[in-house]
């Protein structure tokens, strides 16, 4: 057993010496830039995320003159940021090491010192944030632990005025163009996974409610895509799950009129509006790819977006009908493209290298089929040592994107397979919903399954497979280390859960709520379902050598309830190994991101027989 007790201090890189250096770590080094959002008003100033100083920081891109500026520069990195509508100033959360309570700050787009944006409004965990046109007015939403959800109106000069407040989970879903609605998305009824909305006048008087989890059997959400971009249109554009997927439609909050889109596309589909609100841009999800149209309203018509196979991540209309969209694929590196052509913006420095494609396999399981996306290294065939990646959420799924964490495995020579469980999105409502009560036990079944496939198939060697996952994936490799003991070779888990009940009292008030919809109560209404989920149930069963790493500032899988695991590891002489880093939940530094796939994969290549 080792461990490292002292929280590792992230910094900013320096310039490496890049002629040794392996490729999977070139792909972490690489300027990554995200997709640039830009204000609506003032078009040409845009503000994007980049890891360009070695740290995920806000830049401000002015694209008239072609200028870029670094806004933010913290020892953690900076991510959250919005610009005005204006583009006269780009707000940013700010928090301490990671830990995501803080508040708002503001700053002036071309430079200068940064302020508390909304005065009078104390720390908090962010519940979103919309800015209106006149440069002086905030919606701001608030969570804590002691207050539930809170919404102000905050007005530049005045004193912030309290318009919402409910013990539930709820956000600002979206302001409209002239100011006078504010859309909400609240689980006020009591499940945390499907929402619904109201309407708010800005004196918090109620205007229209919208509400798909009542007066019937099935349980269904709703959410906010966006107001019209039109002065006194009252259309908001909302998504729904009425036919089994997230689907969007139209609804005018004024009179009531619900325009149902039924795009007839398989996959889960999301819109938001052209500048001119004649037109939607559709993105379309579809076992784990994505493509994009063009929705016009009063044709009706949809038409087809050039765009390569792969997935889009983000994408936004421009004023002038371009489509602006950030693709990748498991084998390309993203880039920012643009319908009117070539890259939107390259970075200089490091080209990333490029991994391999990926395969899709689909597997029987107890739920349904499964859909497993495989990687492995060129020419190679089985049976391999094979890592089962798990992705976190647990409502999100794997794509055919670039992840340079499985390259990095590809390279070392492991195939990787990555398994869209049931919770996984993407696959339609009822795959999403099906681990309710069963949480964690019902995902594992599909691993299981997938895993069992691999092993007779001959890709995998059924002696040399490492678990391992982040977050939700990391919580899953625990319990599955657990409750499979003599499946896996290596267990790898990053930020996770360990310890049900503990986690559940020690993190963020948002995460309580989903943990009470996921499993039908609290740990004292239902103790059976937290002791059947909790990884620490089954701690004393594992086989596996054990590694975790933990950020010290973490409120989703908060540091507590993971020293509980590693506390009963220890007493059994249980091979393990426990690295803490001083951040919250993952880290925005790249040099601590190599640092932690180092490791990660350094424990892997001890503990697997023959690597």
């Amino acid at each position: 057993m080792s461990e490292s007790n002292t929280p590792s201090t992230p910094h900013a890189s320096s310039t490496p010496d890049t002629r040794d250096m392996p490729d999977w770590e070139k792909r972490f080094r690489a300027p990554r830039v995200s997709l640039p959002d830009w204000a609506e008003d003032a078009p040409d100033r845009s503000l994007f995320v980049s890891n360009a100083t070695g740290t995920y920081e806000l830049y401000a891109w002015d694209r008239t003159t072609g200028e870029q500026r670094q806004a933010t520069d913290r020892p953690n990195g900076t991510t959250d940021g919005v610009l005005s509508p204006d583009g006269t100033w780009i707000w940013w959360f700010d928090d301490k090491d990671g830990d995501e309570f803080g508040i708002w700050r503001r700053q002036p787009f071309a430079g200068g010192e940064a302020e508390a944006a909304v005065p009078g409004l104390d720390a908090s965990y962010p519940a979103g944030l919309a800015l209106a046109r006149d440069g002086r007015t905030a919606v701001v939403g608030r969570s804590t632990d002691e207050d539930g959800t809170t919404i102000h109106l905050a007005r530049r000069g005045e004193e912030p005025v309290e318009i919402y407040r409910h013990r539930e989970s709820a956000g600002v879903g979206d302001l409209s163009h002239d100011g006078s609605l504010i859309a909400v998305e609240h689980t006020e009824h009591g499940d945390a996974m499907h929402a619904a909305l109201r309407v708010l006048r800005p004196d918090g008087r109620a205007v229209a409610e919208l509400d798909d989890t009542k007066g019937g059997t099935e349980e269904l959400g709703l959410e906010v895509l966006g107001f019209a971009p039109v002065d006194g249109d009252t259309r908001l554009l909302i998504g729904h799950q009425r036919r089994g997927r997230w689907e969007p439609l139209v609804w005018d909050v004024a009179t009531g009129e619900q325009t149902d889109l039924d795009l007839d596309l398989p996959g889960d589909v999301g819109a938001e509006w052209y500048p001119d609100g004649s037109a939607l841009l559709v993105a379309h999800g579809f076992e784990a790819r994505s493509e994009l149209f063009r929705y016009d309203l009063a044709t009706r018509e949809l038409t087809r977006i050039p765009t390569p196979p792969g997935t889009v991540s983000g994408a936004t209309a421009r004023p002038d009908g371009s489509v602006e969209y950030l693709w990748s694929s498991a084998a390309q590196p993203s880039t920012v493209r643009s319908t009117s052509g070539g890259v939107v913006l390259d970075p200089p420095g490091l080209t990333c290298p490029p991994s391999v494609e990926v395969e899709d396999a689909w597997v029987e399981g107890p739920g349904g089929r499964i859909h497993a996306l495989i990687q492995k290294p060129a020419g190679a065939s089985g049976p391999l040592p094979t890592v089962f990646d798990l992705h976190g959420g647990p409502t999100w799924h794997d794509s055919d994107s670039f992840a340079a964490g499985p390259a990095a495995w590809v390279d070392q020579g492991y195939a990787v397979i990555r398994v869209n469980y049931r919770g996984s999105t993407g696959y339609g409502r009822a795959w999403t919903d099906a681990l309710k009560h069963r949480v964690g036990l019902i995902e594992l079944e599909d691993v299981a399954a997938v895993r069992d496939w691999a092993v007779s198939t001959g890709l995998a060697d059924p002696d040399r497979l490492v678990l391992t996952g982040g977050s939700w994936g990391g919580y899953l490799t625990l319990l599955g280390i657990g409750t499979q003991p003599d499946a896996w070779t290596v267990g790898i888990a990053v930020v996770p859960v360990a310890d049900y009940v503990t986690a559940y009292h020690d993190e963020m008030e948002a995460l309580k709520a989903m943990d009470r919809t996921l499993l039908g109560g609290t740990p004292e209404e239902v103790p059976e379902r937290f002791e059947a989920s909790s990884p620490l149930t089954y701690v004393d069963d594992v086989k596996a050598p054990v590694y975790i790493s933990a950020g010290v500032n973490d409120p989703r899988c908060p540091i507590r309830q993971i020293d509980n695991y590693v506390k009963r590891l220890e007493a059994r002489g249980a091979a393990h190994e426990v690295y803490r880093y001083d951040a919250g939940h993952g880290s925005l530094v790249v040099d601590e991101r190599i640092k932690q796939l180092r490791l990660e994969m350094d424990f892997a290549k001890r503990n697997l027989p023959g690597a």
